[in-house]
């Protein structure tokens, strides 16, 4: 084994890799099943040469060329399919001709999974899957829906773009606009999986990179400043989120030194130009949410009565048990746990497997000295934790309990 390289930076390496890779074989190719097929056959032959040649200066590059030649070679063999070979070879020429903004092969790829001919949930899931190469469990959580549901949901959307008309083909400007939200929804989502998992903190640059490129193409929309000014806000914090044994930092015990001062300008100078074209939207309410945690120097100083009614108008615009779970928090900071409680009691059956359902009930059960109930739904979201820090955080606060007893 090289010295250089070790399993988690291969790993780290290959999934990192995958959008660019993964796009860009798939404009070669035009096919779904075979760009994936070039994607794993380059993977295998990384974990073989990596180790022993060193790693590569772009390994998304070298996963490139590797999956094209490989799939050539493939499609070679198959004389069905020596079209693939032609579209493969004929590529770079045409896409000379794509509009310089809009090069970009993942955002093509995004604009191309949200094909109208595909159900907006089949549209979001496919992408996150292939995009940002999220497991069937990770989608299940980000839509609150079971493994198995979301597997369907996934081999259906397949099974439609390889049945049906979809062209693999840079959508032109009517229908990148028509497309628009449901690409937003991808990268809002995109960066959610990357903040909740620190891990995966890549999904995160890269959600904010792909909206950067969003904003340029839509430079009027603020809709998109709405959702990049969230991303930067939320984003800004991430170095203060989790101690130095990785275990994690609430929000009202950050050191707000550590957060990102360029980031958070940003984002309050993008928000601040989106909220003036006064077409609020979810993102921008989600983002002004943001801006308050932000504004304040010190938890002390965080105005929870604005962040409430902000939630409201936000349940107002998407309602959702999500949303509603977040005022609780904001309520709870207003007028104590037993009102915010009583909001957050009738949201069990939507949200049992849901992680922060069980943890903030704990909480709130905790402040009110009802421990036997708080150490039962701490016990629960332990069971759905879906890392080490989420696990590691509620062991913390049945120490607490244990403590107390």
């Amino acid at each position: 084994m090289n010295d250089v390289i070790d399993s988690a930076w291969m790993d780290r390496a290959l999934r990192g890799a995958r959008p660019r890779a993964l796009a860009a074989l798939l404009r070669y190719f035009r096919e779904l099943d075979v760009a994936e097929e070039a994607f794993q056959e380059a993977c295998l032959q990384a974990l073989t040469k990596w180790p022993l040649q060193g790693p590569p200066r772009d390994p998304a590059a070298w996963l490139i060329l590797v999956g094209r030649n490989s799939a050539i070679d493939s499609v070679r063999r198959r004389s069905k399919h020596v079209e693939l070979v032609e579209v493969a070879e004929d590529h770079d020429r045409a896409a000379q001709l794509d509009d310089a903004p809009y090069r970009d092969d993942i955002l093509r790829l995004l604009f191309i999974c949200c094909h109208p001919e595909l159900p907006a949930t089949e549209q979001i899931a496919l992408a996150l899957r292939l995009v940002c190469g999220l497991s069937v469990e990770q989608i299940a959580r980000a839509f609150v829906v079971g493994d198995a549901a979301m597997e369907q949901r996934i081999t259906r959307a397949k099974k439609r773009v390889s049945s049906s008309d979809v062209a693999f083909e840079t959508p032109g400007a009517p229908e990148r606009a028509s497309r628009l939200a449901a690409v937003a929804a991808i990268l809002y989502l995109m960066f959610n999986e990357g903040y909740a998992a620190h891990a995966r903190a890549i999904l995160c640059d890269e959600a904010i990179r792909l909206a950067r490129l969003l904003l340029r193409l839509f430079s009027d929309e603020p809709g998109i400043m709405g959702l990049l000014a969230l991303m930067l806000l939320q984003h800004a914090r991430s170095a203060a989120r989790l101690d130095p044994d990785g275990e994690i930092v609430l929000l009202e015990d950050q050191d707000r030194s550590k957060w990102d001062a360029a980031m958070i300008a940003e984002g309050l100078a993008t928000l601040d130009k989106a909220l003036r074209h006064r077409r609020p939207d979810t993102y921008q309410v989600q983002a002004a949410i943001a801006a308050l945690h932000a504004r304040a120097a010190r938890a002390a100083d965080t105005d929870w009565s604005e962040i409430e009614r902000l939630y409201a108008r936000l349940e107002q615009l998407a309602p959702s048990p999500v949303v509603t779970l977040n005022r609780a928090v904001a309520v709870s900071k207003v007028r104590g746990p037993a009102e915010a409680l009583a909001i957050v009691e009738p949201l069990a059956p939507a949200l049992d497997g849901y992680f922060y359902f069980h943890g903030l009930r704990g909480a709130l059960l905790l402040q009110l000295r009802r421990d036997a109930e708080a150490r039962a739904s701490f016990d629960r979201a332990i069971a759905r934790a879906s890392t080490a820090a989420e696990a590691a955080h509620i062991r913390t606060q049945l120490d607490r309990l244990q403590r107390g007893a």
